[in-house]
């Protein structure tokens, strides 16, 4: 149960025929707390009043909404301890991985989106190239979509979700945020910061459950939908939701996991770069979209290199992430322990080799699972196909440069990739030939930490963006206001058609495209009769 420092709803207080969502530490198998689920009847009732406190949240002066998300930063790094000690409990990560991966970046979005989103929500002045059009005047102003609905993970219950609202909150608009089933906790924690920083009743809302209610959020019986979805989770549900989105005509944002491959170049430092390797592949216990799980690495270096991310997996420390020592916890539940056993099954049925771990941990739990390397591995292995999302280190030899791209790109998901290398230089050209919505040149993963870095896929690992300016991009309706700078003067493109009126606009078309300048020039007379003549109807 929780510790004196972190306190929980109390477990087991509800009515028999209350719906409820438990909180279950993978560690123990556990319900350690207990949250009521929010009927999806009840959705459209949350969507209205999300709706009415935005009218009045777009309002409020762009700089006094960066503020308020201020004073959200304050509560938050106030409250860290307890919040990241919740995140290790209902996800199994070290606590430290917590504090790094969920509560830092947390933080960091909220003190980059409070200082920057009014530079970068400024209205903007559109230049126009052509001739006649210079005598507009053209601005691009940002306004608000109006209720965002986010549909969280599990497995960065902080960084994920946050990563979207403060965005959503600094544009103007509100938020109904349904957290992961499996995190209910780490989501009511975040509603309760939100409420505790001075957020207007309303504006930022949590519904718990499953799928079922996030159906019904997107789609609710007999009520108005949001106007935009965030969705973060599988391929499959991914799927449901784009559906869903565009029946109603919903703008949406999928970020849908991936199949991250990582280049070990020839004269990559081979000590750097397994030890980069390991730790992209076992963070959270391998539960990251990011996570590396493909590696090509040239066969000149090939063994060594996997001699190396051997001998380091196997100092690795696997237990219960409140432990300080430990660096691997337990896979969320047992069904991911069973999808990771049947890809490796698949894939030594192949002719692949564990080289360490590959086995259940039972002695410390039903969740846990041995880091595992595995080498002599190929694409027709599912373990090298489908995305993992566990505790294994896949890797392949290749004879180019060129293979390993060519590999690297073989697969539906794009989310992300590193090249690793001794030359920034070589690395940028690899990088440059990677199919991916992020590549890193010498680091991994670390990307996603970086504020102003835009987040997202293509193909199966999804579309749209989060993160930076582009990620604020997607929370806005951009609107272009033109302001003619000769209002009294009539446009030749007005009624009053005549031959010379048509003679007058081939002309105007020579003195912009003609191929020569001397064309262009001999017909701008023709193109200012056509741009200024005044007997318009």
């Amino acid at each position: 149960m929780p510790t004196s420092s972190t306190r929980a709803p109390r477990v087991g207080t509800a009515e028999p025929t209350t719906r409820r969502v438990d909180s279950i530490d993978p560690v123990t198998g556990d319900v350690i707390a207990q949250f009521e689920a929010t009927p999806p009847e009840a959705i459209p009732a949350v969507l209205e009043r999300a709706r009415q406190a935005q009218s009045a949240w777009a309002r409020v002066a762009l700089r006094e909404r960066c503020a308020a998300l201020a004073r959200f930063g304050d509560v938050l790094f106030a409250r860290r301890g307890e919040i990241a000690e919740v995140v290790t409990r209902e996800t199994g990560k070290p606590k430290v991985e917590a504090l790094f991966t969920d509560v830092l970046i947390a933080l960091d979005t909220a003190q980059y989106y409070s200082r920057h989103t009014p530079g970068l929500l400024q209205p903007q002045r559109v230049p126009h190239h052509n001739v006649a059009m210079k005598a507009k005047s053209g601005r691009l102003f940002f306004e608000p979509m109006g209720v965002v609905a986010i549909i969280s993970p599990w497995n960065y219950p902080l960084a994920v979700p946050l990563g979207q609202m403060i965005p959503a909150l600094a544009a103007g608009n509100s938020v109904v945020l349904k957290p992961s089933e499996l995190t209910p906790w780490c989501g009511a924690l975040l509603g309760e910061v939100f409420e505790q920083a001075g957020f207007p009743a309303g504006l930022v809302q949590i519904v718990q459950g499953g799928g079922e209610v996030g159906a019904a959020l997107i789609e609710p019986a007999g009520g108005r939908g949001p106007d935009k979805v965030i969705f973060t989770g599988s391929v499959a549900t991914g799927r449901r939701v784009a559906e869903a989105c565009a029946r109603n005509l919903i703008p949406s944002v999928l970020e849908l996991g991936g199949k991250d491959a990582m280049i070990v170049l020839a004269d990559a430092d081979l000590e750097i770069a397994s030890s980069a390797a390991v730790w992209a592949a076992f963070t959270n216990c391998g539960q990251a979209c990011l996570s590396a799980e493909r590696v090509y690495v040239d066969r000149s270096i090939a063994e060594r290199f996997i001699s190396f991310c051997v001998a380091k997996t196997k100092k690795l420390e696997v237990g219960s992430g409140l432990d300080p020592h430990v660096e691997v916890g337990p896979l969320i539940r047992r069904s991911a322990v069973e999808r990771v056993e049947r890809q490796l099954a698949d894939a030594v049925s192949r002719g692949a080799r564990i080289l360490c771990g590959g086995k259940r941990r039972a002695d410390l739990g039903e969740c846990f699972f041995e880091p595992t390397v595995i080498t002599d591995v190929n694409h027709t292995m599912e373990l090298m196909r489908e995305e993992t999302f566990g505790p294994v280190l896949a890797i392949q030899a290749v004879s180019s440069v060129d293979e390993a791209v060519r590999l690297a790109n073989d697969s539906e998901f794009a989310l992300a990739a590193s090249v690793w290398t001794r030359d920034s230089f070589s690395g940028k050209k690899v990088a440059a030939r990677l199919q991916a919505g992020t590549v890193q040149v010498n680091d991994a993963l670390s990307a996603f930490g970086i504020c102003e870095a835009p987040h997202g896929g293509r193909r199966a690992s999804g579309w749209g963006r989060t993160h930076g300016r582009d990620g604020l991009r997607e929370l806005v309706q951009v609107k272009y206001v033109d302001a003619d700078r000769l209002p009294r003067w009539p446009k030749s493109w007005w009624f009053g058609y005549s031959q010379q009126l048509t003679v007058a606009a081939d002309r105007f078309l020579e003195s912009l495209f003609a191929p020569t300048r001397g064309q262009r020039w001999r017909n701008l007379r023709g193109a200012l009769d056509a741009v200024f003549r005044k007997d318009r109807v």
